[in-house]
């Protein structure tokens, strides 16, 4: 059960139990991390297929040193071309990838085991209560855009100090054909009633630019 299909010479046969095997499994697996990870129909999509991709490159390169560089190469610039994700979507895609390496070698077993065990262990791991902290929840990501013109540090200090509880610098953009600067914080609110009259205040000295609350994702702080 636990030995590759694969004989000295690859037969049809053999290729499309693969692939069979890999794509369902592949579709099993882009479901339940798509359920845990609330990700887009495109990451389900390319959830689905990648394990078989991937098998059936190994299968084709099959030892050839000049193909297996040649493919590296694209997969590498797939990389480059290919905004980062978060960190769940990055490891869902290691874990399809080290599936579809095992049904490339013909261990069907194997990468069944790597995708539907890994997604189930993945899965029961995220409902655990840790690392949940209360703080962690409250943080927010402030926005704002003030005109270059103005001064901005220690502009909304006063401001921040009524209003907040904590915050903390996350960068600088200049942005509009460097005729603004965006400014990105990540804060605590005091009370979360007061957001309203918060950016008001906000308002009044940035020009009545765009500002943005956001709940805060390490994602997010790509400026």
């Amino acid at each position: 059960m636990f030995d590759s299909i694969y004989s000295a010479q690859l037969t049809s046969t053999q290729f499309f139990i693969m692939a069979a095997v890999a794509l369902v499994s592949g579709f099993l697996y882009a479901w339940v991390m798509s359920y845990r990870i609330r990700s887009t129909k495109r990451f389900f999509l390319v959830m689905s297929i990648l394990p078989f991709m991937v098998s059936a490159v190994i299968t084709f390169v099959n030892g050839n040193i000049g193909a297996g560089v040649a493919i590296g190469g694209a997969f590498g610039l797939i990389r480059f071309r290919s905004a980062q994700g978060s960190a769940d979507e990055l490891a869902a895609i290691l874990i399809a990838m080290g599936a579809g390496f095992a049904f490339g070698m013909g261990y069907i077993a194997y990468g069944v085991i790597l995708l539907i065990g890994l997604s189930v262990i993945y899965f029961l791991l995220a409902l655990l209560p840790v690392f949940e902290h209360r703080s962690m929840s409250e943080e927010q990501l402030l926005r704002i855009t003030i005109p270059e013109s103005l001064e901005y540090n220690g502009v909304f200090d006063d401001t921040f100090r009524h209003y907040l509880k904590e915050w903390e610098n996350a960068g600088v953009k200049t942005t509009g054909m460097g005729s603004m600067f965006r400014l990105s914080f990540r804060i605590r609110m005091k009370n979360s009633a007061e957001e309203k009259a918060f950016i008001d205040e906000l308002r009044t000295k940035n020009g009545n630019l765009e500002i943005a609350l956001l709940p805060y994702t390490e994602k997010q702080t790509q400026l």
